[in-house]
């Protein structure tokens, strides 16, 4: 809208909040909001109409929950990839991004990992993106549909869900000193929101990404243990950190390490990173303390 687009928003059909955090956006008034199912072809197909870009990232992205409801995924990540392709070449839409995830190299064989890295999967949720990705490319090599694979490390930032780690950590650090982890060695590449939403838009105006995968992140890494102890100082309390089974991963599933290589970012797109923890964490950190979305400490899937 800022740039003079007319934007229509896809959204999960809920009865209680039909347009989802998107009610909560100042900009709501100047958005389409269209309620479905990504699972629904007819309902893609028909939001599709009149656009000439599209931005997929519906996905089922809980990695814990794929190891409950593995046919979930496949049915929303891979059969909804596959209505989002079809609907996007009956329409003719000219820029197709497709949300991948760093979850699909697995742990790191060699840092830092760029798009030629083997895609390893390590959970069903890391499969179910494998398998979309690799749709969406046969859709570009079959039938010319200009696709482009956008393949973000961990992103964060206000509003994340509180399954996620950053979220979670802050607010078991607002509510005590015990913060109660799975596993503290992995170590990831944290992406800030406003970097991911400027590289998406990036690569959505490169000519040169069409038929490529592109990675976005920092380049910089951060064990678990590490990122509770920057979020502690920041929040000004002496944390007691313990590792909470529950919480783990299964050992053959644990990705160890994602560390990005953004080359093809910068070259393609002329993308950079601009925000480091210290700059991403601190408004993390206010709006969750703002916005408390879960009980303390629960762990959800």
């Amino acid at each position: 809208m800022q740039r003079g687009w007319r934007v229509r928003a896809f959204v999960h059909y809920r009865g209680d909040h039909p347009a989802g955090w998107l009610e909560r956006s100042a900009c709501l008034g100047d958005i389409e909001v269209v309620a479905g199912d990504v699972r629904d072809y007819d309902a893609v197909h028909a939001a599709c109409k009149g656009v000439d870009t599209i931005f997929h990232l519906a996905a089922l992205i809980g990695v814990p929950y794929s190891y409950v409801a593995p046919m979930a995924y496949l049915r929303t990540n891979v059969e909804g990839t596959h209505n989002v392709l079809q609907a996007a070449r009956a329409h003719a839409v000219s820029n197709l991004l497709l949300t991948s995830s760093s979850e699909i190299y697995g742990s790191a064989q060699y840092v830092p990992i760029d798009e030629g890295h083997p895609a390893v999967a390590q959970s069903p949720y890391a499969a179910s993106k494998i398998a979309a990705d690799q749709l969406a490319l046969s859709f570009w090599r079959a039938f010319d549909l200009p696709v482009k694979l956008v393949r973000p490390f961990n992103t964060y930032g206000p509003r994340q869900s509180p399954r996620a780690i950053i979220p979670s950590i802050i607010a078991q650090l607002a509510a005590g000193r015990q913060v109660k982890i799975g596993n503290l060695s992995p170590r990831r590449d944290f992406l800030f929101v406003e970097d991911t939403v400027d590289g998406f838009l990036a690569v959505a105006a490169s000519d040169r990404a069409v038929g490529e995968a592109v990675n976005l992140g920092t380049g910089r890494e951060t064990s678990i243990a590490e990122l509770v102890r920057v979020i502690a100082a920041m929040m000004r309390v002496e944390v007691e950190l313990l590792e909470d089974p529950a919480r783990r991963r299964n050992e053959k599933s644990e990705v160890d390490r994602l560390l990005c290589d953004n080359r093809k970012a910068r070259l393609y797109c002329s993308w950079e990173p601009q925000y480091t923890l210290a700059d991403g964490l601190p408004p993390t950190i206010v709006w969750i303390r703002s916005n408390p979305v879960a009980a303390p400490g629960t762990y959800a899937l």
